[in-house]
C-alpha cells in the first residue's frame, strides 16, 4: 500500500530552524526521485526541493541555500532541514515521489499525504 506521511512541522520564530520528515511507503523507493512541496491556502502547491535516487539535490530558487534535502533509502525516509526560516515559508509541506518533466518536477502519487504545517511567526 502506497503511503506518504509527513511530520515535524511547528510554529517557529523568524530565523529559526526546523527538520521535516517524510516516511514514504512506496514501491522501489531507493530508485525513485523524492520531493518536497508546499502550499498556502488559496494558492497552488509549489515545488520546494528534490533529491534524486542517488542523492543529488535540486532546490527552488526561493530556498536560497537555506534548506537541505536528504534521504535514507534503507528506511524509506526523506528529510528537509530548513534553516533561517522566513514568514514566507509558512505553509503546509508535503512530500511525494517526483519525475522530471522538462524543467519542472511533477508529483506522482495520489492521494497526497496529510502534510505538516510550518508557521513562521514575526
Amino acid at each position: 500500500q502506497v503511503q506518504l506521511q509527513e511530520s515535524g512541522g511547528a510554529v517557529v520564530e523568524i530565523g529559526g530552524d526546523l527538520r521535516l520528515s517524510c516516511e514514504a511507503i512506496i514501491r522501489a523507493f531507493g530508485v525513485n526521485n523524492m520531493g518536497w512541496f508546499r502550499q498556502v491556502p488559496g494558492k497552488e502547491r509549489e515545488w520546494v526541493a528534490t533529491i534524486g535516487w542517488s542523492g543529488l539535490p535540486y532546490y527552488a530558487e526561493f530556498v536560497a541555500n537555506r534548506f537541505v534535502i536528504s534521504r535514507d533509502n534503507d528506511e524509506n525516509m526523506v528529510w528537509l532541514q530548513m534553516n533561517n526560516l522566513e514568514p514566507a515559508d509558512t505553509a503546509v509541506y508535503y512530500c511525494n515521489q517526483v519525475v522530471r518533466t522538462g524543467e519542472q518536477w511533477q508529483p506522482v502519487i495520489e492521494p497526497w499525504g496529510p502534510g505538516t504545517q510550518v508557521t513562521v511567526s514575526s
